[in-house]
């Protein structure tokens, strides 16, 4: 599935999501899709977004170890669905909204948690989002320096 479906997909969850326990599952899930998309630009992309494409990947894997997500909704880990990125600037532009948003939503699981451990992971995986947020910011900067450098031909499809 391209990838700009699994963030619609993961976005709609996240949205849809009303307890504690499956908003921290949808984090985690965003997580795993932020180190998905990393990978495969890793791979599979442009020289210029490689370096960083990595450090976007390693991110999403410390993002995924920060979170606890039990029971992992929707039968399994969506991004594990991922077959390609047909337009990477749209990808990072919805991968990095979708951060933004899983952020916010672990705010507000840590400002109502009665469970310390609970609180501290939340914050752990806010960090965690903010990393992997600043990665996609990166790759997007290197994607406009790549394309304005370039401006005669189109972006190479990844």
């Amino acid at each position: 599935m391209d990838a700009v479906r699994l963030i619609g997909a993961t976005r709609h969850a996240l949205a849809q999501s009303r307890v504690a326990e499956e908003i921290v599952a949808e984090a985690w899930q965003a997580q795993a899709l932020a180190q998905a998309v990393g990978s495969h630009l890793a791979l599979n992309g442009p020289a210029e977004l490689r370096s960083e494409a990595h450090g976007l990947e390693e991110a999403g894997g410390r993002a995924c170890g920060a979170l606890y997500a039990p029971g992992q909704r929707d039968g399994g880990v969506r991004a594990s669905q991922l077959s390609g990125l047909r337009d990477p600037r749209s990808v990072l532009l919805g991968l990095g909204g979708l951060l933004g948003e899983v952020g916010i939503a672990l705010v507000g699981v840590a400002c109502s948690a009665d469970e310390e451990t609970l609180y501290w992971q939340c914050i752990e995986a806010i960090d965690a989002t903010d990393e992997s947020n600043d990665r996609v910011r990166g790759l997007l900067a290197r994607l406009a320096a790549r394309e304005r450098s370039q401006p005669d031909s189109a972006a190479e499809p990844s």
